[in-house]
């Protein structure tokens, strides 16, 4: 069964509510695809696929009610990451369950894909919500992109190292800002490979030592982890392509906005040493 955890709090009593009851459903659905006598599972499968579509677009409705009355600067993000979840429900409720074998396949599709889509929603978008500042507020700071002490988790390696994944974004933000459409796009689309290998690097020394001392944090720390590897590798081509410079701009916001949150509410609570 799939566990709605603690990391997975957004401190929004209404949005964790609902949260709550999605991974309700999903593991309904998990009971079903789990279950060791195969039978017709036909209205349960309409049934699960239908509330899910309801509830989902219930929740999204509050969800983005609330971070527009707060101005969230996420709204946009969310609001396409949301609609993408609705067609991919409506594309379940359309596939051919007339046999158990279809079921099965639909079962197990449904529930890889809601466990994944949830942890990593959750984890790397929603997670951000009310954290943010106004993306008024970050613009008018002299340099967003600058490592303070602020950041500092009091690890060697791991502040030595956001200290170098803040260094890439703020090239990557340079180079954004001075945007040249004739030679800027290589450039940009190359930092944005050497911050996702360096990010990788980062996260895998972050876990060992994490394991090293038995930190109890380390499943949260890794699907965390995965939400944001998961941004970085689904950049999308056609809208750098077609507005580079606001989607670029957009896409740096979130990414360092991330790392920001992230460090800050979550890093943090690495232990030095301490074993649990």
């Amino acid at each position: 069964m799939f566990q709605f955890t603690e990391d997975c709090r957004t401190g929004i009593k209404e949005i964790d509510a609902e949260h709550e009851y999605l991974f309700e459903l999903l593991n309904r659905a998990y009971a079903l695809a789990s279950a060791d006598i195969q039978k017709d599972q036909y209205r349960q499968l309409k049934d699960i696929i239908g509330e899910l579509d309801n509830y989902a677009e219930q929740h999204f409705e509050h969800e983005e009610a609330y971070m527009e009355k707060i101005r969230d600067p996420e709204l946009i993000l969310q609001r396409s990451q949301h609609a993408y979840f609705r067609e991919k429900i409506l594309a379940f409720d359309f596939a051919n369950i007339d046999d158990t074998e279809d079921q099965q396949h639909v079962l197990t599709d449904l529930v890889a894909f809601l466990a994944k889509w949830l942890y990593r929603h959750i984890l790397g978008s929603d997670i951000l919500i009310g954290k943010l500042p106004p993306l008024e507020e970050w613009m008018i700071r002299e340099n967003p992109c600058e490592f303070t002490d602020d950041y500092l988790v009091g690890i060697d390696l791991i502040d030595k190292e956001h200290r170098e994944l803040f260094r890439i974004v703020e090239r990557a933000d340079q180079l954004v800002k001075s945007f040249d459409s004739s030679s800027s796009y290589d450039k940009i689309m190359a930092i944005l490979q050497e911050l996702k290998e360096y990010t990788k690097e980062h996260f895998r020394d972050e876990e060992e030592y994490m394991e090293s001392i038995r930190y109890e944090g380390l499943d949260a720390q890794k699907r965390a982890h995965e939400a944001f590897i998961d941004k970085l590798e689904n950049v999308n081509l056609n809208e750098i392509e077609e507005h580079p410079e606001e989607y670029l701009q957009k896409l740096l916001e979130f990414l360092l906005g991330w790392l920001i949150n992230h460090i800050l509410y979550t890093d943090k609570k690495i232990p030095n040493g301490i074993t649990y």
